[in-house]
């Protein structure tokens, strides 16, 4: 998922983007309602995550904006205000989810993934397959030949990437931005690092190495 966080405790927000990114998602962060809302009326996100007390511009008014816009990303608004009457506001101002300060981050983690569930187009794929290899989204599962093959967060995004684009050349470039969200080459070899691992893992020990590099041009996964 490509989430934004909209919140102005820096702490805070540097704990979330740091859990966020090691469940598999990509995460960037607003410290202040003006940028957030510019970054969310600027770029496309499955998620938004909202403190309602922010500098510059509070939670309500980025997502009344958003809605009168007719944007319908998925918000979830974080706030120490927990009267059923603060609730209410939150979600009459568009939003999806409330949540109360303080929280248990594995809440935080299932409240989004069902908000994402719940906007997810009907005809979104699910489920990949090369040969014997199988990717499932939802279950976040892997297995090649019927047997379970464990990938860190980065190694399944990797994966997955690949598949979704199965037998077409896949550019360094394209890597960089879908799977590590930079939008410049870091110029190191965060790439042929993650390629090593996950071949180690998806074609070691199997005849058909569907993992291949295409030489000048990028990687490529075919049967």
């Amino acid at each position: 998922m490509k989430i934004l966080l909209i919140e102005d405790d820096r702490e805070a927000a540097s704990y979330l983007v740091q859990a966020l990114d090691e469940c598999g998602h990509i995460t960037h962060h607003a410290a202040d309602g003006e940028t957030g809302y510019a970054m969310a009326s600027g770029m496309d996100y499955d998620v938004l995550i909202v403190d309602r007390m922010l500098p510059r511009r509070d939670g309500l008014s980025i997502i009344e904006s958003l809605r009168a816009e007719d944007d319908k990303t998925p918000a979830l608004i974080l706030s120490a205000l927990g009267e059923v009457d603060d609730r209410v506001k939150g979600l009459r101002a568009g939003g999806d989810d409330y949540l109360v300060k303080p929280y248990a981050f594995s809440e935080l983690l299932a409240r989004i993934e069902v908000l994402a569930r719940r906007s997810a187009p009907a005809e979104a794929e699910t489920h990949y397959q090369v040969a014997d290899l199988t990717l499932d989204r939802l279950s976040r599962r892997v297995e090649r030949a019927g047997e379970h093959v464990l990938l860190q967060p980065r190694e399944f995004r990797l994966l997955e990437y690949l598949m979704k684009n199965a037998g077409r050349v896949v550019t360094r470039t394209m890597l960089l931005e879908n799977v590590w969200d930079y939008h410049f080459d870091p110029q190191t070899n965060v790439i042929d690092v993650h390629m090593s691992r996950l071949r180690a893992k998806v074609d070691k020990g199997h005849e058909r190495q569907l993992l291949q590099t295409v030489r000048g041009a990028g990687y490529m996964i075919r049967d």
